[in-house]
């Protein structure tokens, strides 16, 4: 039996695209915000622990609203094979890669490297989801793709990382942008029969249920830890995670994979002026002029034009 059609009781359809809008917005502070946090709070809690409490955290936040919308009703066959991988790689893989490699590079430089997955999305949804491609769109990542290269070559200097374990760190951040982008395409697909509540809920879930290893380290390392890391850690559940995948989510449902995806550019200048501001990680010049190209590249990305479809 297949899955019920997809209800979506929102605003009127003239309003949407702004409350996709206003959704992705959301998105791009609360996303920043947590390459920041994880920076800090990443010397109290291990990559794992710390990926289990927050996903752990946004689960069972989100647990009430899905009942009460929809009950328990699991996915089945295909679509629940797709949710399984899309919460293995995000929900558990691109977390624990992520906090791994902030233990050895700084949030903006994290945050710079993991956003060239937009990239990968717009690219993947023009030939696996047949978006097709447009000049605006194609032009906007590649400015914006050059602001991030930009603001990588400024950051060696004004790091304050460094040491041996950074290109480990590079790498983790690389694969966590591979794993971003791959879980974007899935999920594009999934929401064409799950809502943006709901597919965020059972992503928290399964990588709930994939990270249950690392249990037995979160609460030894909890319970050492400061009251700040464990702070962090809810915050981090409830914020950048419960709501701002499922605001996510909700604007996927209405904008094009590949057009949303450039919205990462900006959480990557967001959150190094976030880190420059919480954590004294200054950026350098070159990182600040590849901001704004990024910024530049957004606009690009945004204005009007044709549609080329592969094949």
């Amino acid at each position: 039996m297949s899955a019920p059609p997809v209800t979506r009781p929102f605003a009127p359809h003239g309003r949407a695209p702004r409350l996709a809008v206003a959704a992705a917005g959301v998105t791009v502070l609360l996303w920043a915000s947590a390459f920041v946090v994880i920076r800090v709070i990443g010397t109290d809690l291990g990559p794992g622990p710390m990926a289990l409490g927050r996903v752990a955290v946004a689960a069972l936040a989100l647990t009430p609203f899905v009942v009460r919308r929809r009950g328990l009703r699991l996915p089945r066959g295909r679509t629940l094979a797709l949710v399984v991988v899309y919460g293995v790689m995000w929900f558990a893989a691109y977390n624990v890669a992520l906090n791994a490699a902030e233990r050895s590079i700084d949030a903006g430089t994290a945050a710079l490297v993991v956003n060239v997955a937009p990239i990968l999305i717009a690219v993947g949804a023009a030939v696996l989801l047949k978006e097709g491609f447009s000049l605006p769109l194609l032009g906007g990542c590649v400015v914006a793709l050059a602001g991030v290269a930009l603001m990588s070559a400024g950051s060696g200097s004004g790091s304050s990382s460094g040491g041996d374990g950074e290109p480990v760190g590079l790498l983790l951040a690389l694969l966590a942008a591979v794993l971003y982008a791959a879980s974007v395409l899935i999920q594009k697909g999934l929401l064409g029969r799950i809502d943006a509540l709901t597919v965020t809920w059972f992503g928290c879930v399964v990588g709930t249920v994939v990270l249950l290893p690392f249990a037995p380290a979160l609460v030894a390392e909890a319970g050492r830890a400061p009251g700040s890391a464990v702070l962090g850690t809810v915050y981090l559940g409830l914020f950048p995670t419960a709501v701002a995948f499922t605001t996510w989510a909700y604007a996927l449902t209405h904008v094009p994979a590949g057009r949303l995806g450039v919205i990462g550019y900006v959480v990557t200048v967001v959150a190094v002026l976030l880190s420059w501001a919480l954590l004294d990680e200054v950026p350098t010049g070159l990182v600040l002029a590849g901001g704004a190209l990024c910024l530049v590249g957004v606009a690009v990305s945004r204005l009007p034009g044709r549609r080329a479809h592969p094949g």
